[in-house]
C-alpha cells in the first residue's frame, strides 16, 4: 500500500487543530456507491491523522449491496470472500456541519489496500479515468439541477408518508404559502454555510416538491458538490422528523423529479469552446457545440441506463410530462431531451434534460461527458432542431421504456462503454439486472388491488 507523505502528515495534524479551535470533535468520512448513496464512518479527531495514513476499513462488498441491504453476487464480492476497500479522508474537502454540532465531514477517496490504487467501482475515480480518455485540450464545465420530494409521515398511506405541504398552484414559488414551516429557507442557509455553491430555490411542481440549484464549475468538483448535496438534504430533513427523496417519481398522482445537467467546455485559457458567435452558425453555436449535441443524441439510448438507473425511473418518462421520452433537441425548448439555453457567449452551454434524481452524480457526468467526447471526436452533425412541441411521436426516435431496455442499449454501446471501462460496465449492468430481476418477483400494491377481488 503506498504510504502518506510527510506533507499530508502535516495537513492532517494541521486539520486536527483547526477542528479542535472550532470545537469538532467527530469528522464524518463520507463516499459515494455505486448507486451515488452516501456511506461513511464517523471518527474522533483525534484518530484522524491516523485514518489519514492507514485509511479506514471497509467491506468492498459496499458496492454490491442493494438498498435493501441484499448482497448481490458481483466479481470481486462474495466470490472472492468480500474483501476490504481501504476509505482515506480527503482533507482538502473537509468542512463543518452546519446542523450538527461538533461535527465536520469530508469527502473519502476508496482504494485497493493491496495496491493503493482507486477501487474498480469508485464512481469518483470513473469520472477521473473519463476525464482523462477525452484528452487535455477541453475542459467540462458542468451545472447540476436537482429536484427532490420532502415527505411527512401519514399513518394513512400505504407507504407511510405523504408530500409535504399539499397544495395546488404552488409551482415556482417561495415563502411560506407553499412551505408552510419554511423547509427552503433552512436547507439554502444550511447549504451556504456547507459551502457547496447552492445558488437558488424554489418550489417545484409537486406538492412538498423542491429545486435547488448549484453553480457551475469544474466536472470532478461538480459531481463531489452535487453528492454532497444530496447528502445534505437527506440529513437537513431527518432534522426535521421528514423524508427527503430523490426517488425519480415517489407519488401515483405526482409528477417525477429531474437531474438536468447544464454542460459547456472550455479551452486552456479558459473560453468557452461552445460559444460560435464567430463562426455564421444561425444559432449561435460553435461547430464544437454542434458536435457535443450530437453526441449526446447519438448514445442517448445508452446514457438512459447511467441517468434513469431505477425500475422506478421509467414511470417519470411519457407525454406531457415534462420529462423527455424523445432523441431530439431545441433552442430554449423544455419539451426537448436537449435544451440549448438562450445565453451566449460565455453563457453557451448545453442543457442535458434526460437524468432523474436518482442518478448517481459522479455516473451521470461521466457518461454525458464520453457521449459529448465521442460527438467531438466524431465531428458528429445533429439533425435540425425541435420546434415547437416535443411530444409528438412521429418526430423523433424514442428513449427506451424500462431499465431492460436502457441496460441493454448501454452494453450494446461499445463506443461509449469502451470510454467507461469493461470493468465499470459489467458491475453495472450485472448490480441493475439483478435489481429488475427481484422486482419482477415482488407482488406490488397493485397487482393485489387490480386482481385479488375479481379474479
Amino acid at each position: 500500500m503506498s504510504e502518506q507523505s510527510p506533507a499530508h502528515s502535516d495537513q492532517a495534524r494541521q486539520a486536527v487543530a483547526a477542528l479542535r479551535a472550532q470545537d469538532i470533535d467527530v469528522v464524518r468520512v463520507v463516499y459515494p456507491d455505486l448507486l451515488g448513496a452516501d456511506r461513511a464512518r464517523d471518527i474522533l479527531v483525534s484518530h484522524l491523522p491516523a485514518a489519514t495514513h492507514h485509511g479506514l476499513a471497509f467491506c468492498r462488498a459496499v458496492y454490491h449491496t442493494s438498498p435493501q441491504s441484499d448482497t448481490v453476487p458481483m466479481p470481486g464480492g462474495l466470490s472472492a470472500g468480500m474483501p476490504d476497500i481501504s476509505v482515506r479522508p480527503d482533507l482538502d474537502t473537509l468542512h463543518r456541519l452546519p446542523w450538527e454540532p461538533g461535527v465536520a465531514w469530508c469527502l473519502g477517496e476508496a482504494l485497493d489496500p493491496a495496491t493503493g490504487r482507486p477501487a474498480t467501482e469508485s464512481p469518483r475515480d470513473l469520472l477521473r479515468r473519463v476525464l482523462d480518455r477525452i484528452g487535455a485540450e477541453l475542459h467540462p464545465v458542468v451545472g447540476p439541477e436537482l429536484e427532490y420530494y420532502l415527505c411527512e409521515r401519514d399513518e394513512s398511506a400505504v407507504t407511510g408518508w405523504s408530500p409535504y405541504g399539499r397544495a395546488p398552484g404552488n409551482v415556482y414559488s417561495a415563502g411560506l404559502r407553499g412551505d408552510p414551516d419554511g423547509h427552503l429557507l433552512r436547507t439554502l442557509r444550511h447549504l451556504k454555510d456547507l459551502e457547496i455553491g447552492a445558488t437558488a430555490g424554489n418550489r417545484e411542481f409537486g406538492s412538498g416538491q423542491f429545486e435547488i440549484n448549484l453553480d457551475h464549475s469544474a466536472a470532478l468538483d461538480a459531481a463531489d458538490r452535487a453528492f454532497c448535496f444530496k447528502a445534505a438534504v437527506k440529513e437537513i430533513a431527518r432534522t426535521e422528523g421528514r423524508l427527503a427523496t430523490f426517488m425519480a417519481r415517489p407519488f401515483n398522482e405526482e409528477g417525477g423529479s429531474g437531474f438536468h445537467l447544464h454542460l459547456s467546455m472550455v479551452d486552456p485559457d479558459g473560453r468557452n469552446v461552445f460559444e460560435g458567435r464567430d463562426e455564421g452558425d444561425p444559432y449561435g453555436l460553435s461547430a464544437a457545440a454542434r458536435h457535443a449535441t450530437a453526441g449526446v443524441l447519438a448514445h442517448a439510448p445508452a446514457l438512459t441506463a447511467l441517468l434513469n438507473p431505477t425500475v422506478n425511473s421509467y414511470k417519470r418518462f411519457g407525454p406531457d410530462s415534462l420529462a423527455p421520452w424523445l432523441i431530439d433537441w431545441g433552442l430554449d425548448n423544455r419539451s426537448a431531451m436537449v435544451r440549448i439555453p438562450p445565453e451566449r457567449g460565455d453563457g453557451t452551454r448545453l442543457e442535458l434534460r434526460l437524468g432523474d434524481a436518482t442518478a448517481n452524480p459522479y455516473l451521470a457526468v461521466a457518461g454525458a461527458i464520453a457521449a459529448v467526447g465521442l460527438g467531438l471526436r466524431e465531428k458528429r452533425e445533429p439533425p435540425e432542431p425541435l420546434e415547437g412541441y416535443g411530444y409528438r411521436e412521429n418526430t423523433a426516435a424514442r428513449l427506451p421504456r424500462t431499465l431492460t431496455e436502457a441496460l441493454d442499449a448501454l452494453e450494446g454501446d461499445t463506443e461509449l462503454t469502451d470510454m467507461l471501462g469493461a470493468d465499470f460496465t459489467h458491475s453495472f449492468l450485472t448490480y441493475k439486472r439483478n435489481e429488475i430481476e427481484r422486482f419482477q418477483q415482488y407482488v406490488t400494491d397493485w397487482e393485489f388491488k387490480e386482481y385479488a377481488f375479481l379474479l
